[in-house]
């Protein structure tokens, strides 16, 4: 009995640190970027190089743009497949995906939302964008009807700088339009139905300046779930990921090390 206890009590202490020695760093989390509408995964590079340089594993997913259901399907699959805690990150129509991707997910431990849609369920980001004045992408759109009667939806080349990414250098923007990616009328219609910003810790950033989901409307989500952190960038456009990515990426990592 007693060669027992000491053996038990051999086996604890090898498991603590000895005294004096700091315990070992936590995890650090993986960060999985989601882009939104008129975006590609390519807007988040300058993110994720700071990210990376400061020890972070990163992965910039490829939203389909489809409906929200299988967007956030094809979100959810990648976090399922990741091992350890995970930080999503969304940018516009990305926060509706993020959103609804979470659900279920134990090792999802924040939720960063950049000039992102926070919805309620029965939310869309077409009733969202419309709560409060401001928003002018209907005037900037044009549409490619598809096969099964719904629609694409693109920024017309011309509006793309003045629209969505104004504080960008125009050449810049330019590139940004010609590599857009298009989203359904469906998916911008599609209603949440998670809100698991009511569980998770939720970080958000906006620009003063966004014409696609007006300030207004940026402020009411982010003080409706209690942001932990909200950041407002002055003259920001709806393009801050690659406008402003520094102020991105530190408010990411304030999501990923907060307890």
């Amino acid at each position: 009995m007693r060669n027992s206890l000491k053996a038990a009590m051999l086996g604890l202490a090898l498991l603590l640190p000895a005294a004096g020695q700091a315990a070992p760093p936590a995890v650090k989390p993986t960060i999985v970027l989601v882009h939104g509408a008129f975006a590609d995964a390519s807007g988040w590079n300058d993110v994720v190089t700071k990210l990376s340089r400061d020890g972070y594993t990163v992965i910039a997913a490829a939203n389909p743009l489809r409906d929200l259901k299988s967007d956030a399907q094809s979100v959810s699959a990648l976090v399922k497949s990741i091992n350890g805690p995970v930080v999503l990150v969304g940018h516009s129509y990305g926060g509706e995906v993020i959103t609804e991707a979470a659900n279920g997910q134990s090792n999802v431990t924040a939720l960063v939302y950049v000039a992102a849609f926070l919805p309620e369920a029965g939310e869309s980001a077409k009733s969202l964008s419309a709560k409060f004045p401001g928003a002018t992408l209907g005037e900037a759109l044009s549409t490619v009807t598809l096969p099964d009667g719904d629609e694409d939806l693109y920024i017309q080349p011309a509006k793309f700088h003045a629209q969505f990414a104004a504080d960008v250098p125009a050449a810049k923007a330019a590139l940004m339009a010609a590599s857009q990616r298009p989203i359904t009328g469906r998916a911008l219609s599609d209603m949440a139905t998670a809100p698991t910003w009511k569980r998770l810790p939720s970080y958000v950033i906006y620009g003063t300046a966004d014409r696609n989901v007006p300030a207004q409307v940026e402020a009411f989500m982010a003080a409706r779930a209690q942001a932990r952190k909200t950041v407002v960038v002055e003259g920001g456009s709806h393009a801050l990921l690659v406008s402003q990515p520094a102020k991105v990426a530190a408010l990411i990592e304030d999501a990923a090390s907060a307890r």
